[in-house]
C-alpha cells in the first residue's frame, strides 16, 4: 500500500495538515501538498500553512489567489470537502 507522509493527519476527521516554510510557492510545494492529499483515500480536508511573506514575496496571497482561481473556474473537481490556507 502506498501512502504519503504528511506533517500531520487526523484519521477520525480526515484532516491532512502541511506546514511549509520558504519553498511553498517558489517550488510549488503547495501543489504537491494538494496532489498528495487528493490521493489519500481517508483525506477529507487539507490545511496548508504558508509564510505571509518570504524574501519579499507574498506567498500567502499567491497561494490564496491560486486556489480562488481554481475554485472559480469549476473545471477541476477535487475529492476534498475543503481546503484551508493559514498564513504565518
Amino acid at each position: 500500500m502506498k501512502y504519503f507522509d504528511a506533517d500531520a493527519f487526523h484519521p477520525k476527521h480526515g484532516i491532512v495538515m502541511e506546514v511549509e516554510a520558504g519553498r511553498a510557492v517558489a517550488n510549488y510545494q503547495f501543489l504537491k501538498d494538494l496532489f498528495q492529499a487528493c490521493m489519500m483515500q481517508e483525506a477529507k480536508y487539507l490545511v496548508i500553512s504558508v509564510r505571509n511573506n518570504y524574501r519579499g514575496n507574498s506567498d500567502f496571497n499567491s497561494v490564496i489567489n491560486f486556489f480562488e482561481t481554481l475554485y472559480a473556474s469549476s473545471r477541476l473537481q477535487l475529492p476534498l470537502h475543503a481546503i484551508t490556507i493559514i498564513g504565518y
